[in-house]
């Protein structure tokens, strides 16, 4: 096994540390340095595997997947206590399985569906917004300016997300179709 699909199998086994120690409610700053610790194994990977050009179907297959499963944990956790409202969090998550089955379906047809400017965005505003809302209950929890701008920040992402939704499957129109 090479490096990048080692750390990928890795932040797949921070999502239960991940968890455990969000919904403790011990500590913010555990679930915090858990989450950060995982976005820079995600980045780490995808930099050794370009840069070492090791790219392997098992990468192909759990890095994303690795990255879908943190993100979502992370959005029904802050749903579990009251965070997040169920609909954003259904919304991310339907959009993700929509994608995920868009590229499935091109797949069969021979094509590759790449990540646009719109999906990165899309994952960068999640990171950023996952990370506020760490931080915030870490610091204070509570209301104030930064819970305004931890809201400001998932209206923002939910956006992106359903923009970056509607993008993929008008780009792909033609995969919906019965031919």
């Amino acid at each position: 096994m090479n490096l990048p699909n080692l750390l990928t199998l890795l932040r797949v086994a921070m999502i239960p540390l991940f968890v455990l120690a969000f919904l403790s409610g011990t500590n913010g700053w555990i679930a915090l340095v858990i989450f950060i610790l995982a976005a820079l194994t995600d980045a780490l990977d995808g930099y050794i595997a370009r840069k070492q050009n090791i790219v392997t179907d098992f990468g192909k297959l759990m890095d994303p997947l690795a990255d879908k499963l943190m993100v979502m944990s992370a959005f029904i956790c802050f749903t579990a206590v009251g965070l997040l409202h169920p609909a954003v969090t259904i919304i991310i998550m339907s959009r993700e399985f929509l994608v995920t089955g868009l590229r499935s379906i091109a797949s069969s047809k021979g094509r590759v569906i790449a990540a646009d400017i719109w999906g990165k965005l899309k994952t960068i505003a999640q990171d950023v917004c996952i990370i506020a809302v760490l931080l915030w209950q870490a610091i204070s929890g509570g209301t104030g300016f930064f819970e305004v701008l931890c809201y400001a920040c998932i209206w923002i992402m939910t956006i992106l997300t359903v923009f970056s939704a509607v993008n993929y499957c008008v780009k792909n129109k033609d995969l919906f179709s019965a031919k």
